[in-house]
């Protein structure tokens, strides 16, 4: 089935993000979340990103026609009209598995449903619906605008059918799929990062480098774009802390457990820069 219709339930970073490069590739979106206020917000957001990419030339295609094909919701009975279903909620297994159910129920029973989940297992969110078959793993990352990868991710159940539609997908938004084959949590690229991002911060407590001396490193040495407590703080330092927690609770892997220091920041409210105030602090200069 060739996808021309997603329900994409979140109105956050990730869910609009998701749902503008749909819009962009000429996919009709209906955003989902509980409160029109997110959704208000995330469609000014959604306005002003669509509106940089033409002005540098990214885009060719005019701002209305593209936010033209975005509409909002803020409840699931228009999910009945889609062929596929993301979820792109924070990382709780019970509220994911609830959206996965009330989704199974709703959607027809021919549409796919997916989780942009970043270390959850995709076989615990299949499991409580009726088609684990056409559920899958579709893992963007943030901002979903600009970074070109994305993982596919298969679980226990999940056919190859609904493998190749996700790859297709993939592909129809302009971006390169990455196929994850075995549904570990955190799955292939985080399972990578995470652990660097974990090192980082007990560098950083052990007073063996600064934020900005690690950052600069990592960048200057590795050729990334951002070191690894930029990254964090576009990220959420909560939603580092959450997928850091997710993979540890299941796999006992001491790697992945999070550092006190992260554990501090989420209690603060030190979010990175949804909060102003994460690694770094963006109303004033930067910390350490």
């Amino acid at each position: 089935m060739e996808i021309s219709k997603v329900f994409i339930v979140g109105g956050g970073l990730m869910g609009c993000g998701i749902a503008q490069v749909c819009a962009q590739s000429g996919i009709q979106v209906i955003i989902n979340d509980v409160e029109q206020k997110a959704l208000n917000r995330g469609m000014e957001n959604i306005a002003w990103s669509v509106g940089k990419l033409i002005e540098k030339g990214k885009l060719s295609e005019d701002k209305n026609s593209i936010l033209g094909r975005i509409q909002t919701a803020t409840d699931f009975s228009r999910a009945n009209e889609v062929d596929l279903a993301i979820e792109a909620v924070f990382e709780r297994l019970d509220l994911k598995q609830k959206i996965f159910k009330k989704l199974d129920e709703v959607c027809r029973p021919d549409a796919y449903l997916a989780s942009n989940s970043s270390a959850i297992p995709t076989t615990e969110l299949a499991a409580v619906t009726n088609r684990p078959e056409k559920v899958l793993g579709l893992h963007f990352f943030s901002p979903v605008p600009m970074m070109q990868v994305v993982e596919v991710i298969k679980g226990m159940n999940t056919s190859e059918e609904t493998m190749q539609t996700g790859v297709e997908f993939v592909k129809k938004l302009g971006k390169e799929s990455v196929r994850v084959e075995s549904d570990v949590p955190g799955f292939l690229l985080n399972r990578i990062n995470l652990v660097g991002y974990v090192e980082a911060i007990r560098l950083l407590e052990q007073g063996v480098g600064t934020v900005e001396e690690i950052d600069t490193g990592v960048k200057l040495g590795f050729g990334r774009k951002m070191g690894p407590f930029e990254t964090g703080d576009m990220v959420g330092l909560d939603v580092s802390f959450n997928g850091l927690s997710a993979i540890y609770e299941e796999s006992q892997d001491i790697r992945y457990y999070p550092p006190q220091l992260l554990r501090r920041k989420v209690k603060a409210g030190q979010l990175g820069r949804k909060t102003g105030h994460g690694w770094y602090v963006y109303s004033k200069k930067k910390i350490s």
